[in-house]
């Protein structure tokens, strides 16, 4: 268990505390040093209770909004990896029609998403002219992809998210990246199990009360 003091870290909204699980590891960033002890020994204490990250929502202030997930966190090896058979098609970073999709669903579904913070090429699906799903991703320390994806909320249920993610996930291990997946919602996650994804761990950001 590591817990640093990193205020602008990418983990979380600036200001937060972040926790990040892997495979029994436990990763912490706090947004200033009276918070390290806290927060390490809370963690210890729940190193030994094996509850989910969701138990450690009394780290944060009053209100649900100073709480941002957990969400699961789930990776791909290119051995796993099963594309969907839709094609995509492919448009480069920050295209109109893209923030387009972004600024169509509520805000909460896109910041969930991530989308407009990719750098990839997008990889859409269009109704007509409009664009109705879109996956790219953002490279971390050129190592991962993190896999950004979002569907307009009158074409969900049909595919599409796996259809654009399929493709954006390629490019990530065509780049030699570890593409990598992260949902709150269960079907973000059955989209990501559709693909080949085994989830790892978790995430949770805490705005600290006080």
């Amino acid at each position: 268990m590591s817990v640093a003091v990193s205020p602008e870290s990418w983990m979380c909204p600036p200001g937060w505390s972040g926790i990040v699980t892997l495979d029994g590891a436990i990763l912490a960033v706090v947004p200033r040093p009276g918070l390290v002890e806290p927060v390490r020994e809370r963690l210890l204490a729940h190193l030994g209770s094996g509850a989910g990250l969701a138990a450690l929502t009394d780290l944060a202030g009053p209100s649900a909004g100073d709480v941002l997930g957990p969400a699961a966190l789930a990776y791909l090896d290119k051995a796993d990896f099963v594309p969907a058979p839709a094609q995509a098609e492919s448009l480069p970073p920050g295209h109109g029609d893209v923030l387009a999709l972004v600024a169509s669903v509520p805000e909460e579904d896109a910041q969930e998403s991530g989308l407009d913070e990719t750098t990839s090429a997008a990889y859409v699906v269009r109704d007509g002219r409009e664009v109705v799903a879109a996956a790219a991703y953002r490279p971390w320390l050129d190592t991962a992809a993190h896999v950004s994806v979002l569907t307009a909320t009158t074409h969900r249920g049909r595919g599409l998210a796996r259809a654009v993610a399929s493709a954006a996930v390629a490019d990530a291990l065509a780049n030699g990246l570890l593409p990598q997946w992260r949902a709150r919602v269960e079907a973000s996650r059955r989209v990501a199990r559709a693909l080949g994804f085994r989830e790892h761990g978790e995430q949770i950001s805490l705005r600290p009360g006080g």
